[in-house]
């Protein structure tokens, strides 16, 4: 009888866990000509997604699951390789950290992120690629399943080599990535701050527009929502793919880290009104320090997602399956299986 019971509790957890432990699976694909390190940062509140960095060929993809209501961002950094004293640096997009893991470290700008709050309101999932901390490479997000609207389940991202039309004095790294206008002159009405925090004072400028013309599917300035934040139902799984059109060369100095899993076929993904382009192949020099202190908020003026450090937690048991590793609880499930066994 008390077997009976336990195993009526293992498949009620099943159940829950199924349901609600794993919101979304990311797959990561590299289809730019040289390799990428993708880096990933968790929201304040947020768990931990793991890894939080890690090596991703030409070719090649990485399946990352992420937990229930996870929020925060993840970004390409290229050109990595690690110096004399054995620190990994990045020519664009590093997080700092001096290793392959970011381990809750932003990226430096200029870099293109695609940012995720999954579970959030009425347990939708809100996703967007912003350009507002600059660019780097071309980002899409693709939803599993078919859109329902213009940004219900839609793809979402830029997918135009901005590299190849910055404006002079927003070119940085060699020509292997384009600034803000904010990160490059620091003005309110470009930061959207002091007298210009709101969205009835802080307006497109003539460098939003830049962006805005070649990835009309990207956030170009703190206040650009209606164009620019992408919900699904929650539960959908995600592909995020650099360089999913233009491919621009990314030169790298093969940096730490494992081969991944090749991608699967049949992404020709498009967005209406994105550019193309070809890319510089200018070797990219160091990374500023630092990073862009700008996010970007959905369209009830929330953030969509803070650049606080998340919580870190330990990997979940290797042995589940995803939806269950992804869960807070495994252990007491594991527990509950061995009882049986």
């Amino acid at each position: 009888m008390g077997v009976a019971r336990v195993l009526v509790a293992v498949l009620v957890l099943i159940c829950i866990f199924l349901r609600e432990g794993r919101a979304a699976t990311f797959t990561f694909v590299n289809r730019c000509t040289g390799t990428v390190w993708p880096g990933i940062q968790s929201n304040a509140g947020s768990s931990r997604l793991d890894p939080t960095g890690f090596v991703l060929p030409p070719g090649t993809s990485r399946a990352v699951p992420a937990p229930s209501g996870w929020s925060g961002r993840v970004w390409a950094r290229t050109g990595c390789a690690q110096d004399a004293s054995g620190k990994m640096v990045c020519a664009t997009g590093d997080c700092g950290s001096g290793s392959l893991e970011c381990d809750g470290q932003n990226a430096a700008t200029p870099a293109t992120l695609a940012e995720f709050t999954l579970a959030g309101g009425n347990g939708d999932d809100f996703y967007d690629v912003s350009l507002v901390d600059g660019y780097n490479l071309p980002i899409l997000i693709q939803p599993a399943g078919d859109a329902t609207g213009a940004t219900t389940c839609a793809a979402a991202g830029c997918t135009a080599d901005l590299n190849a039309r910055c404006p002079a004095e927003l070119r940085t790294e060699g020509g292997a990535g384009c600034r803000s206008a904010c990160d490059a002159f620091g003005k309110p009405e470009y930061c959207c701050s002091g007298a210009y925090a709101n969205p009835n004072t802080c307006r497109p400028t003539a460098y939003s527009q830049v962006f805005k013309s070649a990835c009309p599917k990207s956030y170009s300035y703190a206040y650009d929502d209606p164009t620019s934040t992408f919900t699904c139902a929650g539960g959908r799984d995600y592909t995020i793919t650099f360089c999913p059109v233009a491919t621009p060369s990314v030169k790298s100095s093969g940096g730490p880290g494992s081969a991944t899993a090749p991608p699967t076929g049949g992404l020709t993904p498009t967005l209406p009104g994105a550019g193309t382009g070809t890319g510089t192949g200018a070797t990219p020099q160091m990374p500023r320090p630092g990073g862009g202190e700008q996010g970007v908020m959905l369209g009830d003026n929330s953030w969509l997602a803070s650049l606080a450090t998340g919580d870190a937690s330990s990997a979940p048991p290797a042995r589940l399956p995803l939806a269950l590793r992804a869960s807070p609880l495994a252990p007491l499930l594991l527990l509950l299986l061995g009882l049986l066994l």
